[in-house]
């Protein structure tokens, strides 16, 4: 049975430096939950963990509720039809799982980046990404031929020639991967739930991480959703393509985790790649709708940008987020999926190394376990 004090407490959303929106770009430990001293054995496979437990924030309750309907401003925002409306005025920032807050140098510091494949599982996962972003760009119209040299083609003509995609284009590509991209990290957290329940035993630390990945994929979906509003034939897309992944992806991690998650790490990889051409087309004004659109409101208050922030700055903030998940699963990939500890139950680095760097390998992730553990133990005697 693995134990572990790295999944001991309940996460703390790292605490308050996330919660108070600061964005750290240092190495500053943000911790998950309140632990107690590291276990002197193997930091991916030995720790005896803390059964503590620690209260976290999941949104509104039923007094929150009551305070609400006292508050005439706020009951109507609780209740009111909107495209979106997910966003009570009277809450903000809490009601949501764990996700980074970037500082200015991280969102620039998000790399390109392609991890070779080496093994039979990881060739395959490779392909398949491959194939699935094939069949992807036929179906969404994207073509993506460099523009010629030196070229005076206008917008239309960049268009019709099939070099660029119109702002409709990019939001009906965008909001089609989005809603996929929500799935693998769901489903593999349901599985991990149901093997702790089954199994009686803990899960080291895997569950909330995908969790978090998964939510933050919808929440990607909800922001998009302000921009437009889909047509009943785009939604059965939808319906199709989910139902077909979700059930495909649900087989597979149980015949092999790791191989589902390194064929999210190549899927986020196609990601970054796409959201880094969108912020490239909008920078160099080929979009010229989105230039200076302003941020949706939910964006705002889920990335903690600046009341000023436009649709770039969310654009800047998403592949990050997709940066984020395409080191993660890598490094999952790289572990021992039934042994190991989730090196990122307590912290996780900042965008200046996932945004340069594919992944843990899983010597590094051991390494990483045993700093967080000495943070911990520094902070603790610091406290005392």
């Amino acid at each position: 049975m693995l134990k572990s004090s790295l999944v001991s407490s309940y996460p703390l959303y790292r605490a308050a430096s996330f919660r108070a929106g600061a964005r750290l770009a240092g190495p500053t430990l943000a911790c998950r939950g309140f632990m107690t001293a590291p276990s002197r054995q193997n930091s991916l496979t030995g720790k005896r963990a803390h059964e503590g437990s620690v209260s976290g924030t999941e949104g509104l309750h039923r007094e929150d509720l009551a305070s609400a309907k006292k508050n005439k401003d706020a009951s109507p925002a609780l209740t009111k039809m909107d495209a979106v409306s997910t966003l009570p005025s009277t809450v903000h920032g809490d009601w949501v799982l764990f996700h980074p807050v970037y500082s200015e140098e991280e969102l620039k510091s998000v790399e390109v980046l392609h991890r070779e494949a080496k093994t039979i599982s990881d060739k395959f996962a490779c392909n398949l990404v491959k194939i699935t972003r094939w069949g992807f760009d036929l179906a969404s119209g994207y073509k993506h031929k460099p523009i010629p040299p030196n070229s005076n083609l206008t917008l239309e003509e960049l268009k019709k020639g099939g070099y660029i995609l119109d702002e409709r284009g990019w939001l009906r590509r965008i909001l089609f991967l989005e809603t996929v991209a929500g799935v693998p990290g769901m489903v593999a957290a349901v599985l991990r739930h149901l093997g702790s329940l089954r199994l009686m035993r803990r899960d080291s630390g895997w569950i909330h991480t995908l969790l978090e990945e998964a939510e933050n994929e919808r929440m990607h979906l909800m922001t998009f959703m302000t921009l437009r509003k889909p047509s009943l034939f785009f939604r059965a897309m939808v319906l199709g393509a989910q139902g077909v992944f979700y059930n495909l992806f649900f087989l597979s991690y149980m015949i092999s985790p790791r191989t589902c998650h390194r064929f999210v790490g190549y899927l986020e990889e196609e990601a970054v790649l796409t959201y880094t051409r969108c912020i490239e087309e909008i920078e160099a004004g080929r979009l010229p709708e989105w230039t200076d659109l302003s941020a949706p409101e939910i964006a705002k208050d889920y990335w903690r940008l600046a009341p000023d922030a436009k649709l770039l700055d969310v654009m800047y903030a998403v592949r990050s987020d997709e940066s984020t998940h395409r080191f993660v699963n890598h490094s999952f990939a790289n572990l021992n999926v039934k042994t190991d500890v989730n090196p990122f139950a307590l912290r996780e680095p900042n965008m200046l190394v996932k945004g340069r760097k594919l992944g843990f390998e899983r010597s590094e992730a051991e390494k990483y376990v045993k700093e967080s553990h000495e943070l911990l133990q520094q902070g603790k005697s610091k406290a005392e």
